[in-house]
């Protein structure tokens, strides 16, 4: 998909996100829980920019899962690479959204 950029920080605390912290290859630029939202910014050597933004939205008393995928293409290779990995990115978000929803704590 990429190649992973290098990384500086990491998290902070072991059950809290927040802006700054790394997860991964990316860079969270913001973590809500009040807004339910969370904001990622890819630190992957891609030809251009990524987001991905998270969000929980409540609609008649059910929750659902709104992902967002935003990529700012660097020229002709931008684009090309973006309409090649858009069947992956596909299956990948979709497994990430199931993996999120059926997501259980481990309880102790």
């Amino acid at each position: 998909m990429g190649v992973p950029a290098r990384k500086t920080g990491g998290r902070t605390s072991n059950t809290d996100i927040q802006a700054g912290d790394v997860l991964d290859f990316w860079r969270v630029l913001l973590a809500d829980k009040k807004s339910k939202r969370l904001l990622l910014y890819a630190e992957m050597k891609v030809p251009g920019e990524a987001w991905l933004e998270l969000k929980l939205i409540d609609f008649h008393g059910q929750a659902f899962l709104s992902q967002i995928a935003t990529f700012r293409p660097k020229g002709l290779w931008g684009r090309m690479y973006w309409y090649a990995m858009w069947p992956f990115h596909i299956v990948l978000f979709k497994g990430m959204a199931k993996q999120i929803t059926t997501y259980k704590p481990n309880a102790k």
